[in-house]
């Protein structure tokens, strides 16, 4: 039911209109305004009290006056859902951008949603393979994990988050993952790369895109990840698909917090970021797992890239306490020419420790992982004590220690984008590159994982 039209605004700051005198407004409810030539805008109820309501405009407030007409729908802001999402790229705002008609719905769900009830979820154990050898040797994926990538500008995170979508799988099962892919604040030029990759590989046809640009109002970058989440949960939990969430670029989002909040006059938190940023990413990431009695999961993806390269900054580190873990991307191995440029020493999975082995990967996985992370952060410690006092100063063990870090970089990180190696086949490599090293320097093998899987030892 729609209520009167009010000509009560009496302030526009950014992207926001102020107005007072209206009828009691629910938050979050859709409101219509009217321009002076008849053109209308939507928008939704940001702050409401007895004297003033604010109003988020989704397309911006250029030609919104005193005169603008405000209508209230009396309805919250509903995103249509069916299976007819599959294959679609939808805009910021949930509207075809493909050319394609309208999605005919099935139902309407509200985009606000909420985090899983801790009761009903249940445990995450399902390993992922994504055949990146990085991710599935040492901060291995689980179904229904929240695991951000850390990067920063110029490098290949959208490459690194493309592959995945290719590739991820459940390694038990044939199960395909749908992708919900999540763009915010994105240039028209990577909006064409996606795509195009995409549409290349097939994927498309997996795939849900939601897609707002940098040139589009930054209101709207503020529900794009909650259309994008609301899709996802009704494709897991009422389809009963496996759905694989990705955010590019939360960065952009966290911006558009910054600049919303700035525009309500708030009082800023660290950074000039509202001090709610921390409650309002929880929102977004919480909304991913699994829940007991449900087939589906939500796994999610997030990416965001580091301001300056600074971990400590507020985004990365705010999101590295909601989440179980983060795979770091290293600027270093990009310039050395290394893909995926994935640090591993910084990286970490949370919930690794409870889907690798025996009956999900193997029964080494947990002994190699560690040993290659212990000798990896080892010879990288060595390449600065070799930069002082030479290579030759160094006894047997560091130098076994130095060659194989650079054995790992060359070998065991880099792989081509198209390159898919299965959990057997990373497991199998690491055995490889370890007989670089006398066994009696593995310190971190169990002794029956040696006698079982370690190649003939060259060294002894």
């Amino acid at each position: 039911m729609t209520g009167k039209e009010y000509r009560t605004i009496t302030d526009v700051k950014g992207p926001l209109v102020f107005l007072n005198k209206t009828e009691p407004v629910a938050f979050g409810e859709i409101v219509e305004l009217r321009m002076e030539d008849g053109t209308l805008k939507n928008g939704q109820v940001l702050d409401t009290s007895d004297e003033l309501v604010v109003v988020q405009v989704f397309e911006g407030t250029a030609g919104v006056n005193l005169n603008t007409g405000v209508k209230f729908m009396g309805d919250v802001f509903k995103l249509p859902v069916s299976r007819g999402l599959i294959g679609r790229i939808l805009d910021g705002a949930g509207r075809p951008r493909d050319g394609g008609p309208d999605v005919v719905p099935d139902a309407h769900h509200d985009i606000i949603g909420a985090a899983i009830n801790p009761y009903s979820r249940a445990s995450p154990h399902d390993f992922i393979q994504t055949g990146v050898s990085a991710i599935d040797c040492c901060t291995t994926l689980v179904r229904g994990q929240k695991l951000p990538i850390f990067s920063a500008s110029g490098l290949p995170h959208n490459d690194i988050a493309l592959q995945i979508a290719r590739q991820a799988k459940l390694t038990d099962s044939d199960e395909e993952f749908i992708v919900v892919f999540c763009a915010m604040g994105i240039t028209a030029e990577e909006y064409n790369f996606f795509r195009s990759d995409l549409e290349r590989t097939g994927a498309l046809e997996n795939a849900v895109l939601f897609v707002n640009l940098a040139d589009d109002p930054a209101v709207e970058r503020l529900i794009t990840p909650r259309l994008a989440l609301t899709a996802a949960e009704y494709l897991a939990f009422e389809l009963d698909y496996h759905v694989l969430v990705i955010y590019t670029d939360m960065t952009n989002y966290c911006d558009s917090l910054r600049q919303i909040g700035a525009a309500r006059e708030e009082v800023p938190g660290r950074r000039g970021y509202p001090g709610y940023m921390y409650t309002d990413l929880a929102m977004l990431y919480e909304r991913a797992g699994l829940i007991k009695g449900k087939k589906g999961s939500i796994t999610q993806f997030p990416i965001l890239t580091m301001p300056g390269d600074d971990i400590t900054h507020p985004i990365p580190d705010l999101s590295g306490y909601i989440t179980e873990g983060q795979i770091v991307i290293s600027r270093e191995l990009h310039q050395a020419g290394i893909y995926p440029p994935i640090n591993v020493l910084p990286s970490l999975s949370r919930l690794m420790g409870g889907c690798i082995g025996e009956k999900t990967t193997r029964e080494d996985h947990k002994s190699v992982s560690d040993q290659m992370y212990a000798a990896y952060a080892q010879g990288r410690e060595l390449r600065g004590l070799v930069a002082i006092v030479g290579e030759d100063a160094l006894n047997e063990r560091d130098k076994q220690l130095l060659v194989f870090s650079g054995l790992f970089e060359d070998k065991f990180l880099r792989q081509s984008r198209d390159e898919e190696r299965t959990i057997d086949e990373t497991l199998d490599l690491c055995w490889d590159l370890l007989q670089t090293i006398s066994t009696k320097y593995l310190v971190r093998l169990d002794q029956k994982w040696i006698d079982k899987y370690h190649p003939v030892d060259k060294k002894e």
